[in-house]
């Protein structure tokens, strides 16, 4: 077992470094570049970085060590253990799933071997990929919206005829053009909520 514990010279681990680096600079395009600068969401920078991170691991270790592992009942098998964890996690929007989603593929392809099949090509594909979110992000999403989560403590106008004295009061506080509030949170003990603001930017 631990035969070849020192050994680095086997050529499967110089290619998953390879493929992992490779990985890493379409993650970083998709994740940072691309889904921050248009979410401005940090707390979930992290989290994706990290799933895409273990997935692609954990594909290339499972078609390295275990050789007759299909690499269909793998991905298959990502999407299902990942969409469980997105179930008991908190709720995302759509467009965050959508970005989940797309970091799962990504890590998932370069994790594969790439025997018989050109390096340029799975490049090219990462390529189209993260283009395809910078496209549909720029061209598709008309109106930029940031969001914030606040403590609310005028428990009052949280009720549905409040709604555009809500939006003024929150306004005026904030200094910004609020569009939309989304209630995440009443904790009616301490008498305040916790609110998701969006303003338009």
């Amino acid at each position: 077992m631990f035969d070849n514990f020192f050994n680095l010279n086997n050529p499967d681990f110089w290619a998953i470094l390879v493929r992992f680096v490779i990985n890493l600079i379409f993650l970083f395009l998709l994740i940072r570049v691309i889904y921050f600068r248009y979410s401005k969401k940090e707390r979930y920078v992290f989290s994706f970085f990290l799933m895409g991170i273990v997935i692609f691991f954990i594909g290339a270790m499972l078609k390295t060590v275990f050789e007759s592992f299909s690499q269909v009942g793998m991905a298959i098998g990502l999407f299902a253990i990942f969409t469980i964890l997105r179930l008991r996690t908190s709720n995302f929007n759509i467009k965050d799933m959508a970005y989940v989603f797309t970091v799962i593929a990504i890590s998932a392809i370069n994790s594969f071997k790439w025997s018989g099949f050109p390096g340029l090509g799975v490049l090219i594909f990462n390529l189209i990929i993260v283009l395809s979110a910078y496209i549909l992000e720029e061209f598709l999403t008309k109106t930029k919206f940031g969001t914030h989560t606040i403590i609310y403590e005028k428990l009052e106008l949280l009720k549905p005829d409040h709604n555009q004295k809500l939006l003024k009061d929150i306004s005026e506080r904030t200094g910004k053009n609020i569009r939309r509030i989304k209630i995440r949170k009443i904790d009616f003990k301490d008498e305040e909520a916790l609110l998701d603001i969006y303003y338009k930017e």
